[in-house]
């Protein structure tokens, strides 16, 4: 089964969810019965967080229409398939609904714990700039070789192709294993700064 939870951005805090049309579109509910289900119980649904939505034109055989498709996060979600008769295809889109919602939050989970292990690495390489180079974009410098090594990419372009704003640190928006290759990436770095290597060498 393809994707059905998502980040939006894809960024380290922001929460998991799913829309009413994923919803439909896998459990072979017309869109129109899987809103008005969420319009029923969009009361309860909203004991869980704020109940977003957005307009989204689409082609018919008329003309263009809007539809309104539903952005849920977990609990609004599996609350929701609750409300579902449970076919053969229901349960199985149930079931990969919830593993994908468990394996995110396992992912949002490693990035929060690779970011922390990265905070000492990153002082440390920052005392070791300060000893070692005076060039005024050093920190810039170390970061983006650290960033290019693991990614091949430097941070100005990471923040541009994954949406983040320009003052964004563009290490918030990488995937746990990113994460931790960028912390042995900058603990090398500071290792080789360390006994007298420069950015050249």
């Amino acid at each position: 089964m393809k994707k059905l939870v998502y980040l939006e951005p894809d960024k380290i805090d922001a929460e998991p969810f799913t829309t009413s049309d994923i919803i439909a579109e896998h459990t072979n509910i017309n869109y129109r019965s899987v809103q008005r289900i969420t319009e029923k119980y969009e009361n309860s649904l909203s004991e869980f967080g704020r109940v977003r939505f957005q307009i989204t034109p689409f082609e018919t055989k008329g003309g263009v229409q809007n539809k309104k498709i539903y952005r849920l996060n977990e609990q609004q979600a599996t609350l929701l398939i609750t409300f579902l008769k449970n076919t053969p295809v229901v349960v199985k889109f149930k079931t990969e609904l919830v593993r994908q919602f468990y394996a995110m939050r396992e992912e949002l989970t490693r990035r929060h714990a690779e970011r922390i292990s990265l905070k000492p690495i990153r002082r440390e390489l920052t005392d070791v700039i300060k000893q070692t180079d005076d060039d005024v974009w050093a920190y810039k410098k170390y970061t983006d070789l650290s960033y290019k090594a693991v990614t091949g990419k430097i941070a100005r372009v990471l923040r541009q192709e994954r949406g983040a704003p320009k003052d964004a640190k563009a290490v918030d928006y990488m995937s746990a294993d990113e994460i931790r290759a960028i912390a042995e990436m900058q603990y090398k770095i500071a290792v080789l700064l360390d006994i007298g290597m420069d950015y050249n060498r």
